[in-house]
């Protein structure tokens, strides 16, 4: 299974899934990453518990199973008229044995407002379920994140279950 040449397309944006180097290149965040992909350096701002999750599990998990990379990294969204990167989704590991994927999600702060991630997701999600053994799509976010809330709501996901601080999603029926 060949993952090279992946990436998501419409005329606003690209969507890239990220290699174990570029993956590397995003956590130090100085620039290469996007000398790699050949665009503008835009400064952005790694929270830590991402830079945590790339060291700790996405760049181990994307070098160790290479057959499934595409469900461990981040794919980065390009925005052609912002000739910037914007935002990232994640997989959360492949589909387990019911078909069930979880999906997280993110819009650099100066990019938040604008529509950019509904869709973003529409595309990943109409990409994610052509993929063999994915029927389910799972989300979750905390109670305060609205705009959140709205990007799952406009792509027809239902709260399913609510916890102390956090909401469960999954995609329609």
């Amino acid at each position: 299974m060949t993952h090279l040449n992946t990436f998501l397309e419409t005329t606003h944006f690209t969507i890239k899934p990220l290699n174990a180097q570029e993956l590397v290149y995003y956590r130090i965040n100085d620039g290469r990453l996007e000398h790699a992909l050949g665009i503008p350096y835009y400064p952005r701002i790694v929270p830590f518990e991402l830079a945590d999750a790339l060291e700790q599990e996405i760049i181990p998990s994307v070098e160790t199973n290479p057959d499934y990379y595409l469900y461990y990294t981040l794919w980065t969204i390009y925005h052609k008229e912002y000739d910037s990167l914007v935002g990232d989704i994640c997989f959360k590991g492949p589909a387990d044995e019911n078909g069930q994927i979880e999906i997280g999600y993110g819009t650099y702060s100066d990019f938040q407002g604008k529509g950019i991630m509904k869709e973003a997701l529409t595309l990943i999600i109409n990409w994610v379920f052509e993929q063999p053994k994915v029927c389910r799509i799972m989300a979750e976010t905390e109670h305060d994140n609205i705009a959140s809330h709205k990007v799952l709501l406009a792509n027809h996901f239902k709260p399913v279950e609510n916890l102390y601080t956090t909401l469960w999603y999954r995609d329609k029926l």
